[in-house]
C-alpha cells in the first residue's frame, strides 16, 4: 500500500524536490550566476543548479512556497518560460548547499554540435511508453550509469554498462547499424540525458528515435503501478538516493566513499563500513580517498552526536522509512 504521507504534499509540512532543466541558448550565462544563486537563497532553496551556454539543469529542494518563489523567478525570463521540473517529496532535506555552477554543457556528452534545440527524438508521453517498449521492432537502450540501471530499469531495457554518459556515442557506434535498428527508443531519470542522446542517434542517421517525456520519475508519476513496465527503483542525484513506484524513498543507502547506492544485502557484508567502503570500492580505493571518507565519516558522527545536521552528506545509518 502506498504511504501518502510520503507523496502527498499537503498530508505534513514536507520538503518539495524539484528536478529541472532547460537546453535554450544563454549567452549571458555566466552573468546569470550570482542572480540565481541569490533568488534561491531568498528562497530558502538549497541543492545545485548548472548553468552554460547550452541552457539550465539541476535539482534543488525547499519548501512549497520556496519552490514557487524560484520557478516564479525563473519563469520570470521569457527564456525560462515553459522550463520542464518534475517533483516528489520527502521529509528531510535531500541538500545541505545552495550553489550555482557554471560549466560547458548542462550534461555532459562531450559530443560537439549536438544541439536538442536543433535536432531531438521524438518525445513519447509517459501513458504511451508501454506500448512504444513492448513493440518488438524498438530497440529499447537505457541510457543511466550501470549502477543505476543495476537497481531499477524498464522491462526488456538494453543496459549499455556505460559508466559516464562520455561513453554513450562510442557505445552507439560500436553497437547498432541505422541500417539495421530502424526504431530506437531511449529513457533516462529526468528526461534530460535523452535530449542530447536522441540528437546524437538522429545525427548518426537512425531514423526513428523515441524518448520518454520527463524521464522515469515523470512515468512513474503518471502510470499505476499495477500498469507499470519498471522493474526495481529509481536512482536519484539527492540524499534519497532511491525512489519507489510512489516516488516514496526507497530501500538504498549510498556508499559515501564511491557513491555507489548499496542494498541491504551489500550493509551486511564485511566489506561495508558505513562512509568508508563497501563491497563494489573496497578493493579499489586509493589509501588517501579512504582516509578522506574516514574523517568525513567522523564529522557526520560528532555532528550526530551534538544532534547537528551534517553538511558534507547524508548519514548512511539513518534508517530508510
Amino acid at each position: 500500500m502506498t504511504d501518502s504521507s510520503m507523496t502527498d504534499p499537503a498530508a505534513s509540512a514536507q520538503t518539495v524536490v524539484a528536478a529541472l532543466y532547460k537546453f535554450v541558448s544563454l549567452d549571458d550565462y555566466e552573468a546569470l550566476r550570482e542572480p540565481l544563486h541569490q533568488a534561491m537563497l531568498d528562497s530558502g532553496i538549497k541543492g545545485t543548479l548548472l548553468l552554460a551556454r547550452e541552457g539550465i539543469n539541476g535539482t534543488v529542494a525547499g519548501s512549497r512556497e520556496g519552490v514557487d518563489a524560484l520557478l516564479g523567478w525563473l519563469t520570470a525570463d521569457t527564456r525560462f518560460a515553459d522550463i520542464d521540473h518534475k517533483e516528489s517529496w520527502c521529509d528531510a532535506a535531500p541538500f545541505y548547499r545552495t550553489k550555482v555552477k557554471l560549466k560547458k554543457e548542462i550534461v555532459t556528452m562531450g559530443v560537439p554540435d549536438i544541439d536538442p534545440n536543433d535536432t531531438v527524438g521524438t518525445y513519447v508521453e509517459p501513458e504511451r511508453w508501454n506500448a512504444i517498449i513492448s513493440d518488438p521492432e524498438v530497440l529499447v537502450i537505457d541510457t543511466r550509469n550501470d549502477y543505476e540501471v543495476d537497481i531499477g530499469t524498464f522491462k526488456g531495457a538494453v543496459d549499455p554498462k556505460t559508466t559516464s554518459f562520455r561513453e554513450f556515442p562510442e557505445y552507439v557506434r560500436e553497437h547498432y547499424d541505422p541500417a539495421q535498428h530502424k526504431k530506437v527508443a531511449m529513457f533516462c531519470t529526468g528526461g534530460i540525458r535523452c535530449e542530447k542522446a536522441s540528437s546524437f542517434m538522429l545525427k548518426e542517421g537512425f531514423d526513428e528515435v523515441f524518448h520518454l517525456k520527463g524521464g522515469v520519475l515523470n512515468y512513474l508519476e503518471k502510470v499505476p503501478e499495477e500498469q507499470s513496465l519498471w522493474r526495481g527503483e529509481c536512482f536519484v542525484f539527492d540524499n534519497r538516493v532511491t525512489v519507489r513506484h510512489d516516488l516514496g524513498e526507497g530501500a538504498f543507502e549510498q556508499c559515501h566513499a564511491c557513491r555507489r547506492p548499496v542494498s541491504a544485502e551489500d550493509m551486511r557484508s564485511s566489506a561495508y563500513e558505513p562512509g568508508i567502503s563497501c563491497p563494489y570500492c573496497i578493493d579499489s580505493l586509493p589509501e588517501k580517498t579512504r582516509a578522506s571518507a574516514r574523517e568525513r565519516q567522523r564529522q557526520i558522527e560528532l555532528a550526530e552526536a551534538r544532534g547537528e545536521p551534517h553538511p558534507l552528506g547524508h548519514n548512511p545509518r539513518r534508517k530508510k522509512a
